[in-house]
């Protein structure tokens, strides 16, 4: 499914959350991109602009980790990049609303061809 072409973000999102199927991978994920923010956050309000690349690397770094070494996979990213960004943003949203753990059981029901209730 690495090399899969998708053609819609909802058609995206079933293997996005298969490949953050581990609550570790997830946790990485939050902790880098919420980290991110908070430098994006900084460098903004400091008026040191020409530092805002930086901001994606602690997003970037905890995921890429968690990918290669909790996960065992390739990171979406890679070939990916807009609809990995929306996904991300779509995982953090449900883990704050501690939706995130059932919407990972609801891929795997269907990928199974089970019922997704």
């Amino acid at each position: 499914m690495a090399d899969k072409q998708f053609d819609s973000f909802n058609e995206f999102w079933p293997h996005y959350v298969t490949e953050h199927s581990r609550p570790a991978t997830r946790a990485m994920h939050f902790a880098g991109t919420t980290a991110g923010l908070f430098c994006l956050i900084t460098f903004v309000s400091m008026g040191r602009w020409w530092l805002f690349p930086l901001a994606v690397v602690p997003g970037y770094g905890a995921a890429w980790i968690s990918h290669f070494f909790i996960e065992k996979n390739r990171p979406a990213t890679f070939r990916h990049p807009l609809w990995s960004l929306w996904g991300d943003y779509k995982m953090i949203s449900l883990m704050i609303s501690g939706k995130m753990a059932a919407e990972v059981e609801r891929v795997r029901r269907v990928a199974a061809g089970l019922n997704p209730q």
